[in-house]
């Protein structure tokens, strides 16, 4: 079968395209250093000809409210129309856990209205919700940091390995098409605070976490459950330790 990864040379793609081609299927790792611009349409219908899965990893070079909105908008649009003239039978897409409780963002507005395209296109489609990769716990720490001192917010966060990540997207490619939404998530749940303050200690750095109920996360303000799933997600199986001591010997 013929999947074709949108962003696929990043880092969940690159690991999903390599699940995908052991199981002995043809994928195209379509980005725009392959030639492949889901903005100006370059290279888009030659990619997805013949192709039945689409996998959509693609991520905005801006995280600025307008700029950001206007990506996933102008990507989801040329996508999805190119896949009714390809006749696509599956749109996969990766997404946020909490992207409709959490309007002050202007990323995750950005997401909702991704997933809205999606919807509404007509194609078969499968959307695989994801809580923060624990591979970003450093950038939450480094955007919140003022000297020494790094002011955080206390909701909840529950962090997934991306290597799970990659398994749920293969597993989702390779199913047929729910036409609704999946949610995955990592196995341990701790305040965002305390999991910042945890990887923090792991590499040795000596900076001070301060909790803040009222400290922003990108923008936004966070409640408990902001950014965790109490909808009976899928567990990954790789918790902090592990990961870390995976990635600590690469």
């Amino acid at each position: 079968m013929k999947i074709v990864i949108i962003g696929g040379t990043g880092l969940i793609g690159s690991k999903t395209a390599g699940r995908l081609r052991k199981k002995g299927h043809e994928v195209v790792a379509a980005a725009p250093n392959t030639g492949v611009n889901t903005i100006t349409g370059e290279g888009l219908d030659a990619a997805l000809e013949g192709a039945e899965v689409v996998i959509d990893l693609a991520n905005s070079p801006s995280f600025e409210d307008e700029p950001v909105l206007e990506f996933f908008r102008t990507s989801g649009k040329n996508l999805t129309a190119a896949e009714k003239r390809a006749h696509v039978k599956h749109h996969v897409a990766l997404s946020i856990v909490g992207t409709d409780r959490l309007p002050d963002s202007g990323y995750l507005r950005a997401k909702v209205a991704q997933e809205k395209i999606i919807r509404e296109s007509g194609i078969p489609y499968t959307i695989v919700r994801s809580t923060q990769f624990m591979e970003f716990l450093g950038g939450i720490a480094q955007t919140n940091t003022v000297g020494e001192t790094i002011r955080l917010p206390t909701g909840y966060l529950q962090p997934i390995a991306s290597d799970d990540v990659a398994d749920f997207v293969t597993a989702a490619a390779l199913a047929a098409p729910i036409n609704g939404l999946i949610e995955i998530s990592g196995p341990e749940r701790e305040r965002l605070c305390d999991f910042v303050a945890r990887y923090l200690r792991a590499i040795g750095d000596a900076r001070t976490v301060i909790a803040d109920s009222n400290a922003r996360y990108f923008g936004t303000q966070l409640e408990d459950g902001s950014l965790v799933s109490d909808q009976n997600p899928r567990i990954g199986r790789i918790n902090f330790d592990q990961w870390f001591a995976n990635t600590s010997r690469k």
